[in-house]
């Protein structure tokens, strides 16, 4: 197995910005390693609300996690801004495969830009199911339309 490498934010297709917040610190004095997998979520998600469809309350479909991964690069801490960079690199009847990765914001001004290299990344796999019978279903049109504007 290869070691896994830092990767560009010109390997991400969109961004999210994120505020670190106070409670996200561990005893060590970073991020703590589950807060990032929240973030990972937010940004999924995020982009499914907005861009995908996805109603959150009411839909048809939901999308379950059924795998997650992480590496780490680089310490991210309070107070920091983040941001969330997206893509999908495998699309499946039923399933997506979300990457995702996290770059440290070093500056207060957004035009500033963030860090080249992410300081984490990962994945998220997302089974989309019946929410009544939580049985996998064919993915709807409109996230499909959504997910094109992702792939890698």
């Amino acid at each position: 197995m290869s070691r896994p490498i830092a990767q560009a934010r010109s390997a991400y297709t969109i961004f999210y910005p994120i505020s670190t917040r106070w409670l996200d610190n561990d005893v060590y004095g970073h991020v703590n390693n589950v807060v990032y997998y929240g973030w990972f979520d937010t940004a999924v998600n995020r982009f499914l609300i907005e861009q995908g469809g996805l109603d959150i309350h009411a839909g048809d479909f939901m999308g379950l996690v059924v795998e997650s991964q992480c590496n780490y690069f680089a310490s991210l801490a309070y107070p920091q801004e983040v941001q969330a960079g997206l893509r999908v690199a495998h699309v499946g009847h039923s399933s997506v495969r979300y990457e995702v990765a996290l770059f440290a914001v070093h500056s207060t001004d957004p035009s500033a830009g963030a860090d080249a290299l992410c300081a984490a990344s990962g994945h998220l796999v997302h089974v989309y199911v019946d929410r009544l019978t939580r049985r996998p279903v064919a993915l709807p049109a409109p996230l499909l339309s959504a997910l094109a504007k992702l792939r890698c």
